[in-house]
């Protein structure tokens, strides 16, 4: 059997018919160019996610104030300060705990020579930009003296400093807040949005005790709007967010059978969920595209039964003249492996070309990895195999006498 003599065969009868080969071979198309865009979508939303997560830090905690209620009157959570700096000193003590950061917010004005920016102001401690995984892009974080001290500092997010400085280096200029001068010791390295969709980088951080005493003031001295805890291991979150609810309940002096009037979160499951939720996604978008490369096997299929249909005298001509069995099923084989793989080839292009057109328009992040790429590529030649060995084998298996009786 001489496979190259079989392969000009079945080549020259795609050139005879190059109408119905393309038609044919626009299902296939069709097919590998939605699962590679879809597959790139999926695995953008993947990326971003798993990006997201790591800007956010490892092993976190959330501890925010719980629902309370006073006099009869129930308040929903985060409605009370009923955390405070000393419970977070407490909870550090912890073993199973890392490090914790408390906690301030409020909405201020910036000003630097004419320009202002409104944005959201934090007040923590030092702690925070390691707990949650800050790089600095220049300067540094203020320091433990500072917040004894109250110093006003400034750490700036990548977003405001652009903001108020363009190209100027912010490090060791004065900003105002509340009219008030704030030395910039820092601007930190850009993270994009958060999970919920916030702007982390639109942010200004400066010593709580500052926050507290010359910025945002607080009705209740010592209070805190939430802390973020960092576990000291994977292994021990769960027991962290134990020994935390212990701790607390035993701090604020909540009896047996009355509910926390904190509450804690793992952020690490609350990710974690995120994460399969977009595997699930990049599944359920494959399995749809995987739809158009099914329907277009059943085109090849039937295109090549019609084929043999009108083959029938040729192929009872060339098994007279000594062509077996196995060459003419390998013929037919090939044609629809042909038109498979040019199909999934031009496929392959048109699928990466519009997953480069998404991202340009709508601003997503598209991932294509060469695994996508020759899954696509194995996926459109085992739909060539399969969808074309039923036609090949009827083709293969007709007598010669019958054939060429055929009209």
């Amino acid at each position: 059997m001489n496979l190259s003599a079989i392969f000009g065969e079945a080549l020259r009868a795609l050139r005879q018919n190059r109408l119905r080969t393309g038609l044919t071979m626009l299902g296939m198309i069709i097919g590998v160019a939605a699962v590679v865009l879809m597959l790139s979508i999926g695995q953008g939303a993947r990326t971003k996610i798993n990006e997201t997560i790591a800007s956010m830090g490892s092993n976190l905690l959330l501890v925010v104030p719980g629902a309370t209620s006073s006099g009869g009157f129930s308040f929903g959570s985060g409605s009370v300060r009923t955390l405070t700096i000393n419970d977070a000193n407490a909870i550090a003590e912890l073993t199973s705990v890392r490090s914790t950061a408390p906690v301030t917010s409020g909405t201020v004005q910036l000003n630097y020579a004419a320009k202002n920016w409104s944005t959201l102001i934090t007040g923590t401690t030092p702690e925070y930009f390691d707990v949650g995984n800050w790089t600095m892009e220049s300067g540094t974080a203020f320091t433990e003296s500072e917040v004894r001290s109250a110093a006003r500092v400034v750490v700036l997010g990548s977003i405001t400093a652009k903001s108020l400085f363009g190209d100027e280096e912010p490090v060791g200029k004065t900003v105002r807040i509340t009219n008030r001068p704030f030395l910039v010791v820092g601007v930190l390295m850009a993270k994009g949005q958060s999970l919920t969709g916030r702007d982390q980088d639109d942010n200004v951080f400066v010593p709580i005790s500052t926050s507290e005493r010359q910025i945002t003031g607080n009705q209740f001295p010592g209070s805190i709007r939430y802390m973020l805890v960092q576990g000291a291991s994977a292994e021990e979150m769960d027991l962290a967010e134990i020994e935390i609810t212990q701790l607390l309940r035993q701090r604020h002096r909540i009896p047996n059978g009355k509910d926390n009037d904190f509450t804690v979160r793992n952020l690490t499951a609350i990710a974690d969920v995120a994460t399969d939720a977009a595997k699930i996604m990049s599944i359920v978008l494959g399995a749809i595209a995987s739809v158009s490369l099914l329907v277009g096997g059943i085109g090849i299929m039937n295109i090549m039964l019609v084929s043999v249909t009108e083959r029938t005298r040729e192929i009872g001509i060339r098994m007279a003249i000594g062509a077996n069995q196995r060459a003419i099923l390998t013929q037919f084989l090939l044609e629809a492996m042909m038109i498979c793989i040019m199909g999934g080839l031009i496929g392959l292009l048109i699928g990466i070309g519009g997953a480069w057109l998404v991202s340009q328009v709508a601003d997503m992040l598209i991932v294509i990895t060469l695994g996508m790429i020759g899954l696509a590529f194995l996926f459109s030649s085992a739909v060539g195999i399969f969808f074309g060995f039923y036609p090949a084998r009827k083709a293969a298996s007709l007598k010669p006498v019958d054939a060429l009786r055929y009209e």
